[in-house]
C-alpha cells in the first residue's frame, strides 16, 4: 500500500512523515525548492502476527508494509489558480490513497503563508487544486476524442461517445465541487476510469495537524471536521505531528509510558494505518511456509486464486486449492496439526473469498 502525503506549505506534513516512518527528513526547508519526495517504508503493526510468531516460533517473520511518500507542494501559485506542477502530480498519481495534512496548530515562529490559520480554507484550496488537475486531464482527453470521431468505425465511435459522455459528466460534477470519489458509476463506466489516474478519485485521509496544547481537544476537533468532511471515501483524524515525531524517536516502552501520561493510547502510526486500511477496504491474510510466517495485504472480497497471485503470479496461474483456517482457530488449537485433528483446516476452491486473518496454504501446479 502506498500513501501520498500532501499539504500546503508550512502545514507540517514532513513532520507527520517523520512521525509515521521514524524518519529524520528535514522539516525546515522542504518546499518548492526540493521536489524530490521523501519515501519511507514502515511495517504494519499486527498483534495477530505477533501471536503467530510466539505460537509457531518461525525462523523468519515478515509483516505487511506501507510506503509513505511525502510530496512537496509547490509554494508559488498553489491555490491561486496556477495549478500544481507536473512533478507534484506524477508523484501522487500512482499512490493508493492521499493523506492531506491540514494545519491547525498556531506558531508565531512559523507564520502561515496566507497570514492566518484556517483549516477549512486550506482543505478547500487543496480540493480545488486536485480537481483542477483532473479537469485538465479530462479537457485534453475530450479534445482527442472529438478529433478521433472523424473516420472512426461505428464500434469505435460508439465507445468514444460513451467515454465522452462519462468524462463530461465527471467534469460537470467537479465544477460543482464534487470529487470523483463521491460520484457514482456503473461497472462499465468504472472500467473507463481505470485508464486514468485521477487524484480526486483516490480515497482521502484528512490529517489535522494540531499543536501540543490542543491534544486534550482532539476528540472535539475530529467531531467538528468529521461532520463536514467524513464520508465512505474520506476520513478525518487529528494528531500532533510535532509530539508524534518526538515520540517516534523513543523506544516503544518509553513512548507508551509518555502516551499514558498524556492520556493518548494509540500511536499516530497505528491509527493512520488502521484508518487507511478501512478506507481502502484492505484486509490481511497470513502464510506459513518453510519456517516463515508472512502477512499479505489484499482488498476485501478477494478470491483465494487472486490472493495467491499476490504471493506469486505462478501460484495464481496454477492454483489448485487453498487450505484455510481462521487465525483465532489456529491460536486456540495451538498448532496446525491440532487444527487438522479437530477438522478446522478447510479446503477451499479458487472462488473462496479470503477473510481477514485467514492463514492460507496455497497448493498450485505450473
Amino acid at each position: 500500500m502506498q500513501i501520498g502525503i500532501t499539504g500546503l506549505p508550512k502545514s507540517g506534513k514532513t513532520t507527520i512523515f517523520n512521525a509515521l516512518t521514524r524518519g529524520k527528513a528535514q522539516t525546515d526547508a522542504y518546499s518548492s525548492a526540493s521536489l524530490i519526495p521523501n519515501i519511507g517504508v514502515v511495517k504494519v503493526p499486527d498483534p495477530r502476527l505477533d501471536s503467530l510468531i510466539k505460537l509457531l516460533k518461525p525462523k523468519r517473520a515478515i509483516p505487511a508494509e506501507v510506503t509513505y511518500i511525502d510530496v512537496a507542494a509547490p509554494a508559488r501559485g498553489f491555490g491561486k489558480g496556477e495549478g500544481p506542477s507536473g512533478q507534484f502530480l506524477a508523484h501522487l498519481s500512482k499512490v493508493d490513497a492521499l493523506a492531506h495534512v491540514v494545519r491547525v496548530f498556531e506558531d508565531e515562529r512559523l507564520p502561515h503563508p496566507d497570514g492566518s490559520v484556517n483549516p477549512e480554507r486550506d482543505i478547500a484550496t487543496m480540493n480545488l487544486e486536485l480537481a483542477f488537475s483532473d479537469m485538465g486531464i479530462i479537457e485534453k482527453r475530450l479534445e482527442r476524442l472529438k478529433a478521433s470521431f472523424k473516420g472512426a468505425k461505428p464500434q469505435e465511435r460508439e465507445a468514444a461517445l460513451k467515454e465522452e459522455a462519462v468524462l463530461a459528466r465527471i467534469k460537470s460534477a467537479l465544477e460543482s465541487d464534487i470529487p470523483i470519489r463521491e460520484q457514482s458509476f456503473t461497472e462499465s463506466e468504472a472500467k473507463i476510469l481505470d485508464n486514468f489516474q485521477f487524484l480526486t478519485a483516490k480515497t482521502m485521509l484528512i490529517l489535522l495537524n494540531i499543536g501540543e496544547k490542543q491534544v486534550s481537544n482532539t476528540g472535539s476537533l475530529e467531531s467538528k471536521f468529521s461532520g463536514k468532511y467524513r464520508n465512505p471515501h474520506c476520513e478525518v483524524a487529528a494528531l500532533c505531528g510535532k509530539l508524534e515525531m518526538e515520540l517516534s524517536q523513543l523506544s516503544d516502552a518509553e513512548a507508551q509510558e509518555f502516551r499514558s501520561s498524556l492520556g493518548v493510547g494509540e500511536s499516530g502510526l497505528d491509527r493512520v494505518i488502521r484508518l487507511s486500511y478501512a478506507l481502502l477496504g484492505l484486509i490481511s491474510f497470513f502464510t506459513v511456509v518453510s519456517d516463515e510466517i508472512r502477512a499479505w495485504t489484499i482488498r476485501r472480497n478477494t478470491t483465494a486464486q487472486k490472493a495467491a497471485g499476490k504471493i506469486h503470479t505462478d501460484m495464481e496461474r496454477g492454483f489448485i486449492r487453498a487450505e484455510a483456517i481462521p487465525y483465532s482457530d489456529l491460536v486456540k488449537c495451538g498448532s496446525m496439526s491440532e487444527a487438522k485433528k479437530h477438522g478446522l483446516l478447510r479446503v477451499e476452491g479458487k472462488n473462496y473469498i479470503v477473510q481477514d486473518g485467514d492463514v492460507l496454504t496455497i497448493l498450485f501446479n505450473v
